[in-house]
């Protein structure tokens, strides 16, 4: 049996994380896929310092690919931390710098409660669920 890959492991290490999952820890994995006029990353486990490496490194991928419209689907995020939130923040600032957005999906109460304490959703499109936010129209800004 191989040895998972450490949480900030060098991208690549997994496969492109635009042709599907990417591994990260046990606790955590972000799963990439082409949706109709968005690129979508599905998060499961838990987003913390120890596994956000994954996150950061798909995102800035499919960032420097010109994907236009990133939708984050957390409906199988469990918690996020601090850290989780930052690489969050920081892709959405660079996505909106190309020229594209990024949106959350299907925060479950223990991620929204982390949103509403640090004042993060008021910047963010936040849809109830991936159905919703994949039916509406990319944001105008």
């Amino acid at each position: 049996m191989a040895p998972e890959s450490a949480p900030d492991a060098a991208p690549g290490t997994p496969g492109n994380p635009g042709d599907g999952d990417t591994a990260g820890p046990g606790r955590f994995r972000v799963a990439v896929r082409q949706a109709p006029g968005a690129v979508v990353l599905a998060l499961d486990g838990e987003l913390d310092h120890d596994t956000a490496g994954p996150l950061r490194a798909a995102l800035d991928e499919e960032i420097s690919a010109g994907s236009g419209r990133l939708v984050v689907d957390c409906s199988s995020l469990r918690f996020c931390d601090s850290t989780g939130l930052n690489v969050l923040l920081r892709a959405r600032l660079a996505a909106l710098d190309a020229g594209g957005s990024l949106e959350l999906a299907g925060l479950r109460p223990p991620v929204v409660r982390m949103f509403e304490i640090t004042g993060a959703h008021a910047v963010f499109r936040v849809h109830s669920d991936l159905d919703e936010a994949l039916a509406q129209p990319p944001h105008e800004r």
